[in-house]
């Protein structure tokens, strides 16, 4: 327990923590984070981590970059905030309205600022609704999106996320919404089915809900071109274009939530140029701003902009939007991390480094705990599970992850735990040598849980 009056147990006294057990939180306290230095966080005794996740899969360009610092100082001296509403603009978010639609798969050429992904979602949600509403389709409404995606945690992104922690004691979901079979085949494929015959079996499952559902009630299919904070999930070749070809049959708009996997994450711009997918909404977040600042955006077709943008004339306004919509500080900084991307060729790096750290941590799959190694890019995902040969989950499913994700800072390691899978998402700088650093300390600690585990699991 913190001593009392120290950091901890101010932290303690009076913050609710996002994604923690409270009553555990009161227990152990927080690790204090102090500064971070490239692919480094130090904490306030001085201890220093690779930082795994890149915070939470957002830091692209590293902790300490001078030139996002500067981008940002320089903003608030000339004009620290102003509003997009009403016919007011200021350069910062015309340029990166600009660039964006620049950067975003062919078509998409209108942006819509938010400050979270969440925020991000709920929009497109509201725009998908005005948009039919517009066109005279007032029952065309409803949104199909998978189990185990996550699209955010406000309320109308939340009951598109299909992972039971976010809608438990919530009362959610709380838009009409159904979650399809989450696209995995190591957990989801049955005995014998090969993953051509499992990406078969899912495209009838899409096709049998949207007959059940009726396509004149169904507005939009929504996902991750590769599935997060759900465990790290690639999507099975031939998917993505099973998919595309059941939604446009059915006049069924596709929304691709790239707030995790888009600015290069994946070795492409987007997850969409990796997998083939032509959205009709891009939704982006975190990378755009190495969240520096809290910034994302909804990247719309010219089709979708006109019909929204004619039905505003036919009302008067457009009536949504936020304070800080397009805010300067955080539109600077976006372009000023976006330019870094492109000098530094971060991108290019991601997908030369991605091949490392795929082929490093696929070496692990010797290991007596580790069941699937998954990912693209510099993003992976380790399952931990009780017999390999049989895929079965530990007794009681996540215990053991936690108990990874708390040793490994021992090791001077962060990574995240979902369930019983390690995740990494480390910043697109990082070099081959890091990465070598990385997987040999994650390597101790699983060599660390299976003492654990034969010692009986003992309290930590």
């Amino acid at each position: 327990m913190s001593r009392p009056n120290s950091t901890a147990a101010r932290d303690i006294a009076h913050q609710l923590h996002p994604y923690t057990d409270a009553v555990r939180h009161a227990e152990i306290g927080p690790i204090v984070m102090e500064r971070g230095e490239g692919i480094y966080v130090f904490d306030d005794q001085g201890k220093r981590y690779i930082e795994g996740l890149g915070g939470l899969w957002s830091v692209a360009v590293g902790f300490g970059e001078k030139r996002l610092v500067e981008a940002a100082a320089r903003q608030l001296e000339k004009l620290p905030y102003y509003h997009t509403f009403a016919h007011k603009s200021h350069l910062p978010s015309i340029a990166l309205a600009e660039k964006l639609a620049e950067m975003a798969p062919e078509g998409l050429s209108h942006v819509f600022f938010t400050n979270s992904g969440s925020e991000a979602n709920d929009t497109v949600i509201k725009l998908v609704w005005y948009y039919n509403n517009a066109l005279g389709r007032p029952a065309k409404k409803k949104f199909l999106a998978r189990t185990q995606g996550y699209h955010g945690v406000t309320v109308a992104a939340a009951s598109l996320t299909g992972l039971p922690n976010n809608h438990r004691d919530f009362d959610l979901p709380a838009i009409p919404v159904r979650h399809l079979t989450c696209p995995h085949y190591y957990r989801f494929g049955q005995p014998g089915e090969t993953e051509a015959q499992f990406v078969d079996r899912l495209a009838a499952e899409l096709e049998a809900v949207i007959r059940e559902e009726g396509p004149e009630t169904i507005a939009a299919f929504i996902g991750e071109p590769l599935m997060s904070a759900g465990g790290v999930l690639p999507a099975p070749e031939g998917y993505w274009q099973k998919v595309q070809e059941i939604c446009r049959r059915h006049d069924i708009l596709v929304v691709a939530d790239e707030v995790i996997t888009g600015f290069g994450r994946l070795g492409t711009t987007f997850g969409c140029d990796y997998y083939g997918i032509k959205p009709d909404i891009l939704v982006v977040s975190k990378q755009i701003t190495s969240s520096y600042q809290p910034l994302a955006a909804v990247i719309m077709s010219d089709a979708i902009y006109k019909v929204i943008a004619d039905n505003s004339g036919k009302i008067g306004t457009f009536g949504h939007g936020y304070t800080a919509s397009g805010h300067p500080v955080a539109t600077a900084v976006a372009l000023e991390n976006l330019a870094i991307l492109e000098e530094r060729r971060l991108i290019e790096n991601a997908a030369a480094m991605g091949r490392v750290l795929q082929k490093r941590l696929r070496d692990l799959n010797a290991h007596p705990l580790v069941g699937e190694v998954r990912g693209v890019g510099l993003i992976a995902g380790v399952e931990l599970v009780a017999d390999k040969a049989t895929k079965a989950r530990f007794d009681t499913p996540g215990k053991v992850g936690a108990y990874v994700f708390a040793r490994a800072h021992h090791h001077g390691l962060i990574v995240r735990n979902i369930l019983d899978t390690l995740a990494f998402c480390p910043p697109l700088i990082i070099t081959e040598s890091q990465i070598e650093d990385m997987v040999q300390a994650f390597e101790r600690t699983l060599d660390d849980a299976a003492e654990w585990i034969a010692a009986g699991q003992p309290a930590y």
